[in-house]
C-alpha cells in the first residue's frame, strides 16, 4: 500500500489528469457596448411624439416623410448592430480557438505527470514513493527528494493553469450568453419600432390621400394608398431623368389635367386652399409637368422663352405656369403669391424676374419645403 504522502500525491495528480476544461463555447465575448450615431438615430426614431396631430396637407406630408425617414434610420441601426455583433462574435471565436490551443499544450505538459501517477498506482512492486528512497548515499537520497519536489511543483503549476483555463472558458461562455440575449432583445426592439413607424407612415399617407380626394384630386378611393401622391416615394421620382417621370410617380392637382411630383403637388394643393380663401377661386394653371417631348415642342415653338429640353424644372415635376391674374407682374394675385408662397415651399425664382421675364413661372423648392 502506498504511504499517506504518496497516496495524496497520486490522488491529486489523478484528479488533475481528469480535469475537464471543455466548458461550452459561446458565440460572442461581451454585451455590445456603446451606441453609434446610426444606432442612436434608429433607436430614438419613435421617441419624438407629435405635439399635435397634423391638420394641413403640408403637415401631413411632412409627418409622413419624417416617419418614412425614421423607418430607414431604424433599419440602418438594425444592420449596424448586426454587423457589430458579428465582429464581436468573430473576436470571441478567435479567443476560444486560442484557448483550445493552450489546452492542447497543457495536456502535453501534464501527460508525464499522469503517466507517473498511473505507473505508481498500477505497479505493485512500487511501494508509494519508496523508489525515491532506495539504498544509497545521502546525496542520492537528497537528489531524489529534490526530484520529487520538482514533480510536485510541476503538478501544482499545471493544475493551476488548467483551473485558470476552465474559469476563463466559463467566463467567455457566460459573456456570450449575455451578448446573445442583449442582441436579440435590441433587434426585437428595433424591429418593433420599424413596425410602429411603418403603421404611422401608412396611416398618414392614407389621411393625406383622403384629404386630397376631398379637394378634387383624382387618385382613387383612398383605400389603396396615394400612388404618385405618396410623399414617401419622392426618392423614386428623383431616379428618373428630366421629362421621363412615369405616370405612377406623378400626383394629380385639383386642376384637371395637371400633375406634379408628390411633394410639390401636396404643397401646391395646400397653397391653393389659402389662395382660394383670399380670392374665392382656385389658382389657374396653364402648364405643370412637361414630358421631354413637350419640352422639345415648346423649345422650338418659343425660342428664348423655354429651357433646353431636359433642363426644365417642369420636367422634374417641380414647376407650374400660372394664369388668372398671376401672370401679370405686380397684379394683386402676383403680389399675394409672392408674399405667401414660400410658406408652402413655392417661390418665384430670381431669374424669372428678368432673364427671361416670366411672372407666370413658379417653382417648388424641395429644400425650402422640407423645412416647413
Amino acid at each position: 500500500m502506498p504511504s499517506p504522502r504518496s497516496a495524496g500525491l497520486i490522488a491529486v495528480v489523478t484528479v488533475m489528469t481528469s480535469l475537464a476544461v471543455s466548458a461550452p463555447y459561446g458565440t460572442a465575448s461581451a454585451a455590445l457596448a456603446g451606441t453609434t450615431t446610426t444606432e442612436a438615430a434608429g433607436e430614438s426614431a419613435v421617441a419624438g411624439v407629435l405635439d399635435k396631430e397634423p391638420t394641413t396637407l403640408t403637415e401631413l406630408r411632412r409627418e409622413a416623410q419624417k416617419a418614412y425617414k425614421s423607418i430607414e434610420d431604424a433599419n440602418r441601426a438594425l444592420v449596424a448592430r448586426q454587423k457589430k455583433f458579428g465582429a464581436v462574435e468573430k473576436e470571441l471565436a478567435t479567443k476560444l480557438e486560442s484557448l483550445q490551443q493552450a489546452t492542447a499544450e497543457l495536456n502535453k505538459l501534464r501527460k508525464p505527470l499522469s503517466d507517473l501517477a498511473s505507473s505508481m498506482y498500477q505497479d505493485p512492486s512500487l511501494d508509494g514513493i519508496s523508489p525515491f528512497f532506495r539504498a544509497g548515499s545521502g546525496t542520492e537520497t537528497l537528489r531524489r527528494i529534490a526530484d520529487l519536489d520538482h514533480i510536485v511543483a510541476g503538478r501544482n503549476n499545471v493544475l493551476g493553469d488548467a483551473v485558470k483555463l476552465l474559469e476563463r472558458q466559463q467566463q467567455l461562455a457566460q459573456e456570450a450568453q449575455e451578448l446573445r440575449a442583449a442582441s436579440l432583445l435590441q433587434e426585437a426592439q428595433l424591429s418593433a419600432q420599424v413596425t410602429v413607424l411603418r403603421k404611422r407612415s401608412t396611416a398618414l399617407v392614407r389621411s393625406l390621400t383622403k384629404a386630397l380626394i376631398k379637394l378634387g384630386v383624382k387618385i382613387g378611393d383612398g383605400t389603396q394608398g396615394a400612388g404618385g401622391c405618396d410623399p414617401t416615394r419622392i426618392s423614386q421620382a428623383e431616379q428618373y431623368p428630366n421629362g421621363l417621370l412615369p405616370k405612377n410617380i406623378l400626383c394629380p392637382l385639383p386642376q384637371a389635367g395637371e400633375e406634379l411630383r408628390a411633394d410639390a403637388a401636396i404643397a401646391f394643393a395646400d397653397l391653393n386652399i389659402a389662395y382660394k380663401k383670399r380670392f374665392g377661386t382656385s389658382m389657374c394653371i396653364s402648364d405643370s409637368y412637361r414630358s421631354l417631348s413637350e419640352q422639345q415642342s415648346i423649345y422650338y415653338r418659343r425660342p428664348g422663352f423655354a429651357a433646353t429640353p431636359g433642363k426644365s424644372n417642369h420636367g422634374l415635376g417641380l414647376a407650374v405656369d400660372l394664369c388668372g391674374g398671376v401672370q401679370n407682374f405686380r397684379s394683386v394675385q402676383f403680389n399675394w403669391l409672392e408674399a405667401n408662397s414660400k410658406r408652402y415651399g413655392w417661390m418665384h425664382p430670381d431669374w424669372a424676374y428678368h432673364s427671361p421675364f416670366e411672372p407666370w413661372h413658379w417653382e417648388y423648392d424641395p429644400k425650402l419645403g422640407s423645412q416647413l
